[in-house]
C-alpha cells in the first residue's frame, strides 16, 4: 500500500493531499522569525551575560534556563495543541502567543542594565533569557507537529528540509545583524563596562519585529486540517477521554522504539551544540584573540563577540543551502546514512577550530563552520523525518514535544558539568569545550546505525 494512503474507520481509502512548494514554505515561514531571535540569543547571550558580570565558568549555568524551560514547556504545549481547536486552528494559537512573549524578551534582555536600580542586571538578563526560551519553545514545538500534520510521508523530508532552509535564513540574519550594523552602518559597537553595545540592542529590537511579522504571515496563510479531517486522513479514531497532564507521562513510557533509539543520537548531537553556543565567544576571545578569561568589555573582546556572530551566520547559511540537498541525498543513500555522514563532518568542523590561533587566521573559522552547517541542517531535519513515520497521527504534537526531552536533557547535563569542566579540567581554556563537542558529534554519528527507520504506521479499521 502506498504510504500516503490511509484507512479510515469505514474502510474507505483517503489520501492525504500533497501540498505545493509555496504551501510548504508559507507553513513554516514563521520559523524563520523564531530562528532569527534564537540566533541573536545564541550568538550574543554569553557576551551579554559576561558584560553584566558573569564569569566564563558560570555561563553554562545561566544557559541552563534554556533546556529546562524547553523540557517543561514543549511536552505540555504538544499535549494541549493536540487537543486544541478554535478559530485559529490547532497549532497556530501557540505560534502567536509564543511570538509575542519572545519579542518582549528580545527587547528587554540587552536592556537589563536599565533595571539595575531594582535588581542586578545579571539577574534581569538571566530572567529575560528564561522568558525568551520558554516563549521560543511555545512557538517552535507546534511547527514540527504542523509539518507532520499536513504532509504525506513522501513529502515530509521536503517539509522538514524547507523548515531547515527557513531556520537557516533566519539564523543568518540574526547572527550577522550586530556585525552588519556596526561595520556597514556605523552603529556604535562598544560601550562602557556593564552596558551592552547599541549595535546588539538594535539587533534585538529588529529581531523582535521580524519574529512577530513572520509568525503572523504563517497564521494568515496556512489552513490547518480540522479534527474530522485529521481522523479521515489518519484512519485513527477519536482519542479517549484525557487524564490531563498525566497523559504525558503515559505517552512518555509508551514512546515508539524509533524515538528511544534516536534519543542517543540526539543526546550527543545536542551536548555538542550546547557547548558550541555557550563557549564559542570565550573560546575565540582566549584562543584566537589571546585575551585573558576575565576580559569582558575591551574592544578586542567585542570584536571577538561580533565575529562569533559572523561565523554562526556562516554555519546557518550553509545549513540553509544544504537543507535543500538533503531530500535528494536521503533518497539515494537513505536518511540514516545521510545523517551519520553529516554528523561526522560537523564533528570534524568543530574540532578544527583548535587549529586557528590568532586574529589574522580568523577567516579559517568559516571553513570550520561549513562542517558545522552541514551537521546542523541534518540535525534539524533528519531525526524528525525519521521519527514522524513511527508516531500515531493523533499523538503527533505530544510526541514531538516529548522528543524535545532528548534535546533538552543533554543540554541540562552540559549546563551542569560544562562550566566546571572548563574551570577545573580545561584550566579555563574554553577551546577544549569545542574540541570535546566535536568528538561528541562524531559519537552521535555512530549511534545512528542503531535507529530503525520506517514509514507511517497505518491505522487499521
Amino acid at each position: 500500500m502506498n504510504s500516503e494512503t490511509t484507512i479510515v474507520p469505514n474502510g474507505a481509502l483517503v489520501p492525504k493531499p500533497r501540498l505545493s512548494f509555496w504551501d510548504i514554505l508559507f507553513m513554516s515561514f514563521g520559523f524563520m522569525g523564531i530562528q532569527m531571535g534564537f540566533a541573536l540569543q545564541n550568538a550574543n547571550a554569553s557576551r551579554i551575560l559576561q558584560t553584566f558580570g558573569a564569569n566564563v565558568e558560570e555561563l553554562s549555568w545561566f544557559w541552563l534556563v534554556a533546556p529546562v524551560t524547553g523540557m517543561i514547556v514543549q511536552p505540555i504545549i504538544g499535549h494541549y495543541s493536540d487537543r486544541t481547536w478554535n478559530r485559529l486552528g490547532r497549532r497556530r494559537p501557540y505560534f502567536l502567543a509564543g511570538a509575542i512573549m519572545a519579542a518582549i524578551g528580545l527587547i528587554l534582555m540587552p536592556n537589563a542594565s536599565a533595571f539595575a536600580a531594582y535588581l542586578p542586571a545579571l539577574w534581569v538578563g538571566a530572567g529575560m533569557l528564561m522568558i525568551m526560551d520558554a516563549s521560543f519553545n511555545v512557538a517552535m514545538e507546534p511547527f514540527r507537529a504542523l509539518v507532520a500534520d499536513k504532509l504525506p510521508t513522501d513529502q515530509r523530508t521536503l517539509g522538514f528540509s524547507v523548515q531547515t532552509l527557513l531556520i537557516g535564513v533566519g539564523a543568518v540574519l540574526g547572527s550577522w545583524l550586530p556585525y552588519v550594523l556596526a561595520n556597514w552602518f556605523g552603529v556604535e559597537a562598544t560601550a562602557e563596562a556593564g552596558i551592552v553595545p547599541f549595535n546588539v540592542i538594535l539587533s534585538f529590537f529588529i529581531g523582535a519585529a521580524i519574529l512577530v511579522g513572520t509568525i503572523v504571515w504563517t497564521v494568515v496563510t496556512t489552513k490547518e486540517y480540522s479534527p474530522e479531517e485529521q481522523i479521515m486522513y489518519s484512519g485513527e479514531p477519536e482519542e479517549q477521554e484525557s487524564k490531563g497532564l498525566a497523559d504525558i507521562f503515559t505517552d512518555f513510557a509508551k514512546m515508539p522504539k524509533t524515538m528511544r533509539q534516536l534519543g542517543w543520537v540526539q543526546f550527543f548531537s545536542w551536548f555538542a551544540l550546547f557547548s558550541m553556543w555557550v563557549f564559542t565567544t570565550p573560546a575565540l576571545a582566549q584562543h584566537v584573540w589571546g585575551l585573558p578569561p576575565d576580559d569582558r568589555s575591551s574592544a578586542a573582546f567585542n570584536e571577538a563577540g561580533n565575529y562569533v556572530g559572523v561565523i554562526f551566520g556562516v554555519y546557518n547559511l550553509v545549513s540553509a543551502i544544504f537543507a535543500m540537498m538533503l531530500p535528494v541525498i536521503a533518497a539515494k543513500i537513505g536518511r540514516k546514512r545521510t545523517h551519520a555522514i553529516c554528523l561526522t563532518i560537523g564533528g570534524i568542523g568543530l574540532m578544527s577550530v583548535y587549529l586557528v590561533t590568532n586574529p589574522e587566521m580568523k577567516w579559517l573559522l568559516n571553513f570550520s563552520m561549513i562542517g558545522v552547517g552541514i551537521a546542523w541542517a541534518s540535525i534539524l531535519a533528519m531525526p524528525y523525518a525519521i521519527l514522524a513515520g513511527s508516531i500515531p497521527a493523533h499523538k503527533m504534537g505530544v510526541y514531538m514535544g516529548i522528543f524535545n526531552f532528548f534535546i533538552t536533557f543533554p543540554q541540562i547535563v552540559n549546563g551542569i558539568i560544562g562550566g566546571p569542566m572548563v574551570r577545573f579540567l580545561y584550566n579555563d581554556q574554553a577551546i577544549w569545550a569545542l574540541v570535546v563537542a566535536g568528538a561528541a558529534m562524531m559519537l552521535a554519528a555512530l549511534f545512528v546505525a542503531r535507529v530503525e527507520d520506517k514509514d507511517d504506521v497505518v491505522a487499521s479499521a
